[in-house]
């Protein structure tokens, strides 16, 4: 009686008619398609962009050559070289981030004790030539200066969590 009853599933179709029937009821739902360059979705305070080198309000850089994030990463794309300034303080001659390595996790700003580098909320960015991926420490220092009024932003909505 069982494989009677299989039979009759299979020659009838069953299984293909269930499924049919759930593509059917997707095919007249409402869409949720978002329309990117015109329509954006919401963005977290805590999305990992591109990287930025923050300075002081006074205009010193932040960044101590403490080593911590290049110490820190997981995928060995932070370079710094560091050398002793007059009144005995550290600071870094070279700092590089290899992009093309980064998997943006968010170590290297979490190990920060000075809270230098970050990831902002920037996520369009390309590159024109492969060399473009290896952002050195001008350029990092440059995207700090112009992302200074999000990072802050987000730096006090985010305050309960640190």
């Amino acid at each position: 009686m069982r494989s009677v009853l299989d039979f009759l599933k299979s020659f009838l179709l069953q299984e293909l008619l269930a499924g049919m029937m759930v593509t059917g009821k997707a095919l007249f739902a409402r869409k949720v398609t978002v329309q990117y360059p015109e329509e954006r979705t919401p963005q977290s305070p805590r999305f990992r962009g591109l990287h930025a080198l923050r300075r002081y309000p006074n205009g010193e850089e932040r960044c101590i050559a403490c080593k911590l994030c290049e110490a820190v990463c997981p995928a060995v794309c932070i370079y710094i070289d560091s050398e002793e300034r007059g009144d005995g303080t550290r600071r870094t001659t070279r700092y590089d981030i290899d992009l093309f390595k980064c998997i943006y996790c968010g170590f290297c700003e979490e190990a920060c004790p000075t809270d230098a580098i970050v990831l902002t909320r920037h996520f369009e960015f390309h590159f024109e030539k492969r060399g473009d991926a290896l952002i050195d420490k001008a350029r990092l220092l440059e995207l700090g200066e112009r992302f200074e009024a999000q990072i802050a932003k987000d730096r006090e909505s985010d305050a309960p969590y640190r």
